[in-house]
């Protein structure tokens, strides 16, 4: 079960040796700045290298899926343990949040079952940019803390 926050210590968040892919959303950049600042400094902590961490940057939430799929495989093969995808939906006045929101959980979702690679998915959708403020830092961590996990797991079931 994951430990939020979980110790170094334990077995099945130990990042040495993974690779690790992270998608950023720009769109409301100093959250998912935050977010990917303490998911990088959680995946180090872990064990993970510098070098076997590969960050992109895509516009927004809804591209998210896309890049994640072109990281999954490349040329037929995985060529990482696991992804993350990082990203920040504050609602608004219109439908946009929902529609947001939901296409880019199920695209991120989709991509994991149809590649088999573990992805942590920290897009926030919050209520206002104070719950997003409030949220950034933990929901890094914890994405890197499951991605490790995740791909622990993989290797151990397949």
């Amino acid at each position: 079960m994951f430990t939020p926050h979980a110790s170094s210590t334990d077995p099945t968040v130990q990042g040495a040796g993974l690779r690790i892919g992270i998608v950023q959303a720009r769109f409301n950049t100093d959250i998912t700045n935050a977010l990917a600042q303490a998911c990088r400094n959680e995946l180090q902590r872990l064990g993970v290298s510098d070098d076997q961490i590969e960050h992109v940057m895509v516009p927004g939430a809804l591209e998210v899926p896309l890049a994640l799929q072109a990281l999954a495989t490349r040329d037929g093969e995985q060529t990482f343990d696991a992804l993350i995808a990082l990203g920040c939906i504050i609602r608004g006045e219109t439908y946009h949040f929902e529609l947001v929101a939901n296409e880019s959980g199920a695209g991120v979702t989709r991509v994991g079952l149809d590649y088999g690679v573990p992805i942590a998915n920290a897009i926030l959708t919050t209520e206002n940019e104070a719950q997003a403020l409030a949220r950034q830092h933990d929901k890094g961590r914890d994405a890197a803390q499951v991605a490790v996990e995740m791909a622990r797991l993989m290797e151990r079931l397949i």
